[in-house]
């Protein structure tokens, strides 16, 4: 089975044993804190607008030549077309799903549960595995956007909050602006000193702290009446969980476990 998570920027591919669990209700119970997420075999991310596919093909062809399932998790509509129409002329013996908030295990306290990104509901979900019973969860992606969420403690998505993330941030001070630099922010993987002592370490300080400042008020706000498990996942995570007021569980393959837990409650069904 391969996972596909479809962002804005790139294609991130998994492939995970296919085994069926017993049937997952609707309504998840409160899981053991010593649960464990589906682990990928391997991982793969391409670009989502210029994808290589060649790349993936090679992964592929190590693999035996039986048809496989593509369940696809997506919040960028023409990557997933250009993913899907590959599929379509390289490997047409291959099932393909495009999961949808119905597919999925989770209790969406929110009046349009189809209109969230399903990024955040598969997030939520693979949240459900990892927090400790009774424990509301908030789950923190750093990606091109910066997402966090709530998942209380009977294991709900409660909604959340977007924010721009810093690499957005970063292009945007480049172009609404006559003499800020486009910056390489491939440097970032680590904190950067908070005093800038020119244009360039400056605007690398508010980017990155600004962001670690919106998470970190957002997680305590949320966390005034409890005390939740923090998750995060995304590009910066390992820089960011440090830096968060609570202990934070990083998960850099958070969205394809929840991929993964996905299929196998559709396929117990």
């Amino acid at each position: 089975m391969i996972a596909v998570d479809v962002g804005n920027a790139r294609i991130k591919l998994g492939m995970f044993a296919e085994q069926v669990p017993p049937r997952v209700p609707l309504a998840p119970p409160v899981l053991p804190s010593d649960d464990v997420l589906p682990e990928p075999e391997w991982t793969l991310a391409i670009s989502g607008r210029t994808p290589d596919f060649g790349q993936l093909a090679a992964r592929l062809g190590e693999l035996p030549s039986a048809a496989m399932d593509w369940y696809i998790g997506s919040v960028n509509r023409p990557s997933t077309t250009r993913l899907i129409d590959w599929l379509r002329g390289a490997r047409p013996q291959d099932r393909i799903t495009l999961l949808a908030a119905g597919d999925l295990p989770l209790v969406v306290k929110l009046p349009r549960p189809d209109m969230v990104g399903v990024d955040r509901l598969l997030d939520a979900l693979a949240a459900n595995h990892l927090r400790p019973a009774g424990r509301p969860a908030i789950v923190v992606d750093v990606g091109t956007a910066i997402t966090v969420d709530m998942v209380s403690a009977e294991g709900f998505f409660m909604g959340g909050a977007i924010l721009p993330g810093i690499a957005m941030c970063a292009r945007a001070l480049h172009e609404f602006t006559d003499l800020l630099p486009q910056l390489d922010l491939s440097d970032l993987a680590v904190a950067p000193p908070v005093l800038g002592d020119c244009t360039e370490s400056a605007m690398r300080s508010g980017l990155f702290w600004g962001a670690v400042g919106a998470v970190r008020q957002l997680i305590e706000t949320l966390s005034q009446n409890a005390q939740p498990h923090v998750i995060l996942t995304g590009g910066a995570g390992p820089a960011v969980a440090k830096l968060l007021p609570y202990s934070a569980q990083l998960s850099p393959h958070l969205t394809l476990a929840g991929i993964a837990l996905a299929a196998r409650a559709m396929k117990s069904a």
